[in-house]
């Protein structure tokens, strides 16, 4: 997965929107730091929500083409980023469940009422 900085910069400015505004203002080499730092099986549930958004046909016998509007583009994208932000949020909960459950042998998910 390849990830363009250049991308935020073709947006059309948008004064309302203070998180494009923001990702404008990025060098690329922070956004291209920030996109590295996403786990491979984020990337693989981003990639199969976004093939389920398009279709997904066998590459072999067959001459794939999508095409669409700027807005629908646009949608995808939004949805693709949300569902990242969403998942590596999730990960970093995940990751401190376990540590805190390593940490103090409590089982987060035991019955509270056997104690």
């Amino acid at each position: 997965m390849v990830f363009d900085p250049e991308i935020f910069s073709q947006l059309d400015e948008d004064a309302g929107n203070p998180l494009l505004t923001y990702l404008q203002d990025q060098s690329p080499e922070i956004l291209a730091r920030v996109a590295k730092s996403v786990s491979p099986e984020i990337k693989d549930i981003i990639s199969r929500n976004v093939q389920g958004l398009v279709g997904v046909l066998p590459a072999e016998g067959f001459n794939v083409q999508i095409s669409t509007d700027r807005e629908n583009m646009a949608g995808m994208l939004a949805s693709a980023m949300m569902t990242g932000y969403f998942l590596r949020q999730m990960e970093q909960r995940m990751e401190l469940d376990r540590r805190l459950s390593q940490g103090s042998g409590f089982d987060r998910h035991s019955d509270d009422s056997e104690a």
